[in-house]
């Protein structure tokens, strides 16, 4: 992939974009055994490589700059500003939509919120697709002293871009680097963003967790689907489950499945998947996952997790070798993390494991892998 900002060192983002993918890829692989020294080279399946550019679904921009000026996209800790509406790890209808929306940023009063004065309103755009080109975009204001300007010119954006079925407002008021607030203010009537990974329709809330890279985020549910189907489970837990992504893949109408995620907006998303697939034994709730699990009597057959990049933890392990269902089904953003759950996971042996690349030209990945309870 060729970027000029990274040749440029504008933005050093893609840490590892000199170096050819295959190599990425080779160098990924080396740095996730050297992490699981202990299994068997028969245990590792093929890696799952993704497109390299293009293949991200969301952006994350820093507004910098001036109202009349806006830059979109990263600012150095030197206050110096690098605008990334045309970064090709974006999809090439993304630059259009960042193109409208900086005369739109002021026409709407919108002043790019500045770090080191405190001042200004708008310190982050956050742009969403789904496969069929529909987009969520989200303004993160410091306050609501805008709003009223920011909806009365809104319907002029909308025929401008009518991609965007979702725009909300979220209040960030803290004067720190925190992406998002508690507040979420919505400006269209819609307020779900659909996708569909594989057969499965699933549910986007602006403040619901969703991967990033959609082609490869296919596969590695389509994956879980079905390794979870060779075991012939009929009672299953998916913990930290987001928006119900592995356990609606790996559901089926006999399966009693529960779901569980601390982000209340996630499961109502989840919830209504779940009804749309007619499954009826499905069940999600918006709970802290380890809570739920130490109070829970009712052993299923096979535990999925897929927590956030600080792991699983020593508390839920612990739990899981006590509980010992026959099956876990492990999914990881962070291998570390994932290497020290498992070697607390002592009643386990792997059965197989599978790298996808979900962030090629970093040295991040997602994990898959199948333990299976040792014999007494």
């Amino acid at each position: 992939m060729h970027c000029e900002l990274f040749n440029a060192h504008s933005c050093r983002s893609c840490q590892w974009l000199a170096t050819p993918y295959a190599q990425q890829l080779r160098d990924k692989s080396a740095l996730l055994r050297e992490l699981l020294p202990d299994i068997p080279a028969d245990r590792w399946l093929p890696v799952q490589v993704s497109e390299q550019q293009g293949f991200r679904n969301k952006a994350k921009m820093v507004v910098s700059g001036s109202v009349e000026r806006p830059v979109f996209g990263l600012v150095h800790k030197d206050g110096s500003a690098v605008d990334l509406s045309e970064c090709p790890l974006y999809p090439a209808t993304f630059s259009p939509v960042f193109h409208q929306l900086k005369p739109f940023i002021a026409r709407a009063g919108l002043t790019p919120y500045n770090v080191a004065r405190k001042r200004g309103e708008l310190k982050f755009l956050l742009l969403t697709e789904n496969s069929r080109g529909e987009m969520m975009l989200r303004f993160v204001l410091r306050s609501t002293a805008k709003l009223d300007l920011l909806r009365a010119v809104l319907p002029d954006l909308q025929r401008q871009l009518p991609q965007l079925k979702v725009i909300t407002v979220n209040v960030q008021p803290v004067h720190m680097a925190i992406l998002e607030g508690d507040e979420e203010i919505y400006l269209t009537e819609q307020q779900t963003l659909a996708a569909k990974l594989n057969d499965v329709p699933l549910w986007l809330r602006p403040q619901s967790f969703f991967q990033t890279n959609t082609a490869v985020a296919s596969r590695l549910y389509d994956s879980a689907r079905q390794w979870v189907a060779e075991l012939n489970v009929q009672h299953m837990w998916d913990l930290f489950c987001g928006v119900g992504g592995f356990g609606l893949h790996c559901a089926t109408p006999e399966m009693r499945l529960t779901g569980i995620e601390i982000s209340a907006e996630a499961i109502a998303c989840a919830t209504r998947s779940a009804q749309e697939m007619g499954l009826n034994k499905v069940h999600f709730a918006a709970l802290d996952s380890t809570r739920f699990a130490t109070a829970e009597g009712d052993v299923p057959e096979l535990v999925l997790v897929n927590p956030p990049r600080r792991g699983v933890g020593t508390e839920l392990c612990e739990y899981l070798n006590s509980m010992a269902p026959e099956w876990l089904l492990y999914s990881s953003c962070n291998a570390v993390t994932m290497a020290a759950d498992m070697q607390r996971l002592t009643r386990y042996q792997t059965v197989k494991i599978q790298l996808f690349d979900m962030f090629p030209h970093t040295a991040h990945y997602e994990v898959l892998t199948l333990l299976q309870r040792l014999p007494e």
